[in-house]
């Protein structure tokens, strides 16, 4: 039953979302708390044409996701809602046309608000790190 869930949220985040269907992100570590992504490079991606880099805004929005879906290993229920409500990026060095690895680790989780800490790797290097904040709800369904 719990590999069933594991295939089924692992669908749902690399398939059933558009935004990360269109970016190809692969899970590569999903755990309670912990995500680990894979993220390929592709032209649709490049922000910096002179050097092909990626744009900075593409590697904001898969922190913000990874951040999400770490959030989201606390649902307990498909009503269960997430929303950002901040997110700080720390660009370290400019990415290159390679993939990028993104992980996230949630540092604190209350009864609304969550915290979240990302970071982004290539070929093992540091190129970014980041914080988000998140709206979350859990919807009690216990009475149903």
């Amino acid at each position: 039953m719990i590999q069933k869930n594991i295939e089924f949220l692992k669908e749902t985040i690399e398939e059933k979302i558009p935004i990360h269907r269109f970016l190809g992100l692969k899970l590569l570590i999903l755990e309670k708390g912990f995500v680990k992504v894979n993220v390929p490079f592709r032209d649709e991606v490049v922000g910096d044409i002179r050097r092909n880099r990626w744009h900075g805004g593409i590697i904001a929005t898969i922190m913000d996701s990874v951040g999400g879906i770490a959030g989201g290993t606390h649902f307990t229920s498909f009503e269960d809602k997430l929303a950002t409500i901040d997110l700080r990026i720390d660009y370290l060095k400019g990415a290159e046309a390679l993939p990028i690895i993104v992980e996230g680790k949630i540092v604190r989780l209350g009864n609304r608000i969550l915290v979240t800490k990302m970071k982004a790797f290539q070929k093992d290097e540091l190129i970014a790190e980041g914080k988000g904040v998140y709206n979350f709800i859990r919807i009690d369904n216990s009475d149903k």
